[in-house]
């Protein structure tokens, strides 16, 4: 492969962001908020933070350094702010590449953290000393009432080394810095953890993280970025639906099953199974064949940048005219039931000899054969029918091409890839300019009490073919540009974090991370417009320090399962309020320099109303991984989602805890709801999810079922739930409000008036449950004195982020834009004269009681959805 082209390195130079002069203002003399003295940290002379603060432990007060790349209104936001943070540091006897120091103790104070549960994977953790925080911690956030306040603690990177928090004895607060190379060692660090304190946990992390983002230089804020065009898109991601199996035939087959619905994607993710594999052993330019669950493939390595033979085979034509009729939609759920089958049968027999020692089966070893023989036979053939009489071209490049040429409303194709090219790397026979090597998986010790992973048993098995990091640009923009030239518009990317198993030779991980990032970046700008990249299993602070000056957007929960894979029956239910928890949790801090991403779920799951509302509000993309085939699609759901042209009322923010959440554990104590709060342009809403039932067992080092939690559970919903001041832009308009409040209920569809004086209302949530509450702002119209509150289209989820635009004319008259089709409602005090749907009337129904004035609104095509309402009084 030549070097990377003379038209990526002036692409590269004309997009770098050169780091500028930090402007030299006149300081304000604030002391600095934190004080360390004779073994305690006070924050505001406030009772001890941290006490019995070893000797070796340093606090530098926050400055902001000669230089950044930092926007101007970010370094001003900082500099007036630094008075509130600071770096701890501590000093060994000796150097190491893996160092472990206390920070002191702290215990009858309530804390929230996150912690890594599994390599990739992150999850919040509550407590009330610093034993009971968990291993691999990636912050913690201390509630301190005494001073009304909160205090962070936050482990980052300091030269080579990255740091985690874990539980010590007694209370204490332990900081483990690694580098991930024995031949880098280090004994002194100055800046290996930030503190923080404000006196709001949501200004508390904006702050500390728009702090480290000037001081690092090596990651954006969210705000600084541009977010990838499907953000506001419906989508639909093979992963679920077909697993390995993935071919041409059921990626249109799941599209068009969609329009066929009413609800055309605007985007697909063809996830892993597209690929060109091998196994070692094997002839290396052959690809894998007949791989059907996760797993199967995990030790294999990527041998091509070019797709499978599946998708090679693919005749430019094909598809058009039969538009796919051969298939049998049903097919890749029979072959996923064949292999499970197939594979239970291995996973029994291996149970037998491992507890028994026996090995001589027959009746399983007979089984395993006939079931391996039926799923063999389900493949032949499979591609002899992609025939055509008028070829026009073959591979991905004919079938993207194609894809779009048919649904006229697709416009996003992502395809899937792990970070080192497939799960255990690229192999180095093949791929030869790359100056790859299959190099050892050494897990870090950090990650002992994690839970035990398959997919990191298979990389540790096989290795992982490595991509030289000298060759980490070539590698990307290689791979990338490909598919750039085929039809393919962005990419999901998996298994981030294995960069910090394989950094023994390349100056540990830190700077291996930093060089395939770099390579990854320039790439991005390059072929995927700067924007197009989904990142996941990247939920470490090293990916968010190091790789997150483009990407924008990723994954901020584990895998939607839709059942449990270790065999639990209820699982089915609450590994669904596990998703909830991560997501929501993980967004106060990821949702700082990337877009939350909710990850797919399937519209006919038992519990597919529960994740759809989730994902109405969460401010992130919506996408399913739906089976194929009759009665695998809920559209009276998905219409609940998803306007016709595959786009969705987004909110304009990201979900979070409510303040009143953030210290509970609504998992398994047995009394708490989480809630959720988000903005719409015109108001705000509420989610309120019973997720009782499971968690997390520190002893077990698992997620399990508590069944004596799957219970009903009470709270409370109030208008100041919601932290209004979080979102600026919510209170911009141009009409002027009365300080009330119109909440509607989703469940019930009622609705009631609120304001900040108001009692809380109660609710009551059965297990796996939900209810979601509208919050919009009650208009009063000058001299007619009607009160007005648009909630938009009820028949969404998300009703009022339908209201795209609102002006009131006049003391007797409002205009509003709203998007969709169905039912419209809003509050109006009185009823109006007339009521226009663009030029028409409109037949309207008011309620004297209530005041709820509703009537049908049509999709107007020519719009783009959009209908101009009217209103006189």
């Amino acid at each position: 492969m030549a070097p990377l082209n003379e038209s990526l390195a002036t692409t590269i130079d004309a997009i770098e962001t050169k780091p500028i002069a930090v402007p030299k203002l006149k300081p304000r003399l604030q002391e600095n908020c934190f004080n360390l003295s004779q073994g305690i940290l006070r924050a505001k002379h406030s009772s001890p933070i941290l006490s019995d603060v070893p000797q070796n432990l340093t606090f530098t007060p926050f400055a902001t350094p000669s230089s950044t790349d930092a926007p101007f209104q970010t370094i001003l936001r900082v500099q007036a702010n630094a008075h509130k943070g600071g770096f701890l540091g501590f000093t060994k006897d000796s150097p190491s590449d893996l160092l472990t120091n206390s920070l002191g103790r702290f215990e009858d104070r309530e804390f929230l953290s996150v912690f890594r549960f599994k390599m990739w994977w992150s999850t919040a953790w509550i407590g009330q000393s610093g034993s009971d925080l968990q291993a691999e911690t990636q912050w913690v956030m201390l509630k301190v009432p005494e001073i009304d306040s909160y205090v962070a603690i936050i482990p980052i990177i300091e030269g080579s080394f990255r740091a985690a928090l874990h539980p010590g004895e007694n209370g204490n607060v332990l900081i483990s810095v690694e580098s991930g190379s024995t031949q880098v060692k280090e004994s002194s660090f100055k800046a290996i953890a930030y503190v923080h304190v404000c006196d709001n946990p949501y200004n508390l992390m904006r702050e500390a993280f728009s702090a480290l983002r000037v001081h690092m230089n090596t990651f954006k804020l969210l705000e600084e970025k541009k977010l990838p065009t499907i953000v506001d898109k419906f989508g639909w991601c093979t992963w679920d639906a077909c697993y390995l199996t993935v071919d041409p035939a059921t990626v249109w087959t799941g599209v068009k099953e969609f329009e066929d619905g009413g609800v055309c994607p605007k985007f697909v993710i063809i996830d892993d199974g597209w690929q060109s594999i091998s196994f070692d052993g094997g002839e290396p330019g052959k690809d894998a064949e007949n791989l059907v669950l996760g797993g199967e493939q995990m030790t294999a390595r990527l041998h091509s940048f070019k797709e499978c033979k599946k998708f090679r085979n693919y005749k430019g034509g094909s598809f058009i005219e039969s538009d796919a009729s051969h298939f049998d939609p049903h097919k890749p759920k029979m072959i996923i039931y064949k292999a499970t089958e197939r594979i239970q049968a291995i996973i029994e027999k291996q149970k037998l000899v491992r507890e028994f020692g026996e090995h001589d089966l027959p009746e399983l070893d007979e089984k395993i054969k006939k079931f391996s023989e039926e799923l063999n036979a389900m493949f032949d053939g499979e591609q002899e029918s992609l025939v055509s009489e008028d070829v026009s071209g073959s591979g991905m490049e004919a079938f993207t091409r194609d894809l779009r040429s048919r649904f006229k409303n697709l416009d996003g194709i992502y395809v899937w890839h792990a970070l080192c090219g497939a799960w255990n790397g690229v192999r180095p026979e093949t791929l030869t300019h790359l100056e790859s090597k299959v190099v050892p998986f050494d897990i870090s010790p950090g990650l002992d009490a994690s839970m035990t992973d398959l997919a990191v048993d298979r990389i540790v098995e096989a290795g992982i073919g490595l991509v030289h990091p000298s060759k980490a640009h070539e590698f990307y923009d290689s791979m990338h540009s490909y598919l750039a030239s085929v039809g393919v518009t962005g990419a999901k990317i998996d298994v981030f974090q294995t960069l910090e198993s394989v950094a023994e030779e390349h100056g540990g991980r830190v700077e291996l991370a930093k060089t395939y990032y770099d390579g990854l970046t320039k790439s991005m700008v390059k072929n995927f417009n700067g924007t197009e990249i989904i990142a996941s299993m990247q939920q470490c602070n090293e990916f968010f320090f190091l790789a997150t000056k483009q990407i924008s957007i990723g994954r901020v929960g584990d895998d939607f399962w839709w059942q449990d894979p270790h065999g639990d029956p209820q699982g089915v239910y609450w590994l669904q309020g596990l998703h909830m928890i991560h997501c929501s949790y993980n967004s106060l801090w990821m949702g700082q320099m990337i877009q939350p991403d909710w990850d797919m779920f399937q519209s006919d799951h038992v519990c597919a109303e529960y994740h759809a509302a989730s994902r109405a509000i969460s401010g992130g993309p919506v996408y399913l991984s739906d089976h194929l085939g009759e009665g695998s699609h809920n559209f009276e759901l998905i219409k609940k989602l998803a306007f016709f042209d595959g786009t969705v009322p987004r909110c304009i923010h990201y979900a979070l805890p409510t303040r009143d959440s953030l210290f509970k554990n609504p998992l398994f104590d047995k009394e708490s709801i989480l809630k959720i709060f988000n903005f719409n342009k015109f108001g705000g809403v509420i989610g309120a999810f019973n997720c009782q039932g499971a968690g997390w067992s520190p002893k077990e080092h698992r997620f399990k079922g508590y069944k004596e939690c799957y219970m009903s559970v009470s709270g409370t919903i109030h208008v100041s739930d919601i932290e209004w001041d979080q979102n600026p832009e919510a209170e911009r308009s141009e009409v002027i409000y009365s300080g009330d409040y119109l909440v509607y209920k989703n469940q019930s569809e009622e609705i009631l008036f609120m304001n900040s004086k108001s009692d809380a209302m109660e609710i009551t949530l059965k297990p796996s449950s939900f209810d979601l509450f509208s919050f919009v702002p009650v208009t009063e119209l000058g001299s007619s004195g009607v009160r007005f509150a648009p909630l938009g289209l009820i028949n969404m989820f998300n009703c009022v982020g339908t209201v795209q635009e609102m002006e009131v004319n006049g003391g007797n008259s409002i205009l509003i834009d709203v998007k969709g089709e169905g039912s419209f409602m809003a509050y109006s005090s009185s009823a109006p004269e007339k009521c226009y749907v663009g030029d028409k009337e409109a037949e309207f129904k008011w309620e004297e009681e209530t005041g709820k004035l509703s009537f049908y609104v049509p999709w107007v095509e020519e719009a783009g959805g959009i209908s101009r309402l009217s209103f006189t009084f």
